[in-house]
């Protein structure tokens, strides 16, 4: 027997999963806000960061991300799973510097770390490509998420000066913006059952394509 929280479906029971993507958008609002006051000096250190890095930056947009495979949404899980993971990855290495594990030998090198953001640079700026086709509020967050990557690559590479500090302090304080509002909106309009918070909708060339590919097929 389907509880309040499954459906039949062609002769098989199909459980009911709410839109993960607020919990997701979240996180990620929570974590960056957080972080963005260190890089832009309003706080100092990284200690008490170390918690928003575990349980909001990853977790809950790992948790997110697992709950959007069962939506069949390839893009949403890769997205929150794979930013999940990249906070639980930043959060140990906060967690090392803060404990001393990171010291100034031969065994630590900066620079890996900044090819670990390039290499999130990379995978970011594929995912602002799917986010046109979700709506205009993610791609302004998949935007900034390419801003934050750049500067962050290219300072910790030594690669340029302070204002590619600067770009990725600003861009995660404007991620964390958006992400509020993201969340908020999604919960709203889900909620009510109307547009509280617009969103806009989705655009691009390979949205447009997409569409009439389906159009094509009724």
């Amino acid at each position: 027997m389907a509880t309040g929280n499954e459906m039949k479906v062609s002769g098989h029971i199909q459980e009911l999963v709410a839109n993960p993507s607020p919990l997701g958008l979240l996180g990620l609002a929570m974590v960056t806000l957080v972080a963005s006051t260190q890089k832009l000096g309003i706080t100092s250190g990284v200690a008490y960061i170390i918690p928003w890095a575990i349980f909001l930056g990853a977790s809950a947009q790992f948790i997110a991300g697992m709950m959007d495979f069962k939506h069949n949404n390839t893009f949403g899980a890769t997205a929150f799973c794979g930013y999940g993971f990249f906070w639980f990855a930043v959060g140990m290495t906060w967690w090392m510097q803060t404990t001393g594990t990171i010291g100034k030998g031969a065994d630590f090198d900066l620079h890996q770390l900044g090819f670990a953001f390039l290499g999130y640079f990379i995978f970011t700026m594929y995912m602002t490509v799917g986010a046109m086709g979700a709506n205009k509020v993610l791609f302004i967050i998949f935007a900034l998420i390419d801003l934050l990557f750049l500067g962050l690559f290219m300072s910790t590479l030594g690669w340029g000066g302070e204002f590619w500090h600067e770009l990725a302090a600003y861009s995660e304080m404007g991620i964390a913006i958006f992400s509020f509002y993201g969340s908020a909106a999604t919960v709203l309009n889900t909620h009510y059952g109307y547009t509280v918070l617009p969103i806009g909708a989705p655009f691009g060339p390979c949205y447009e394509k997409a569409m009439a590919l389906k159009a094509g097929k009724k």
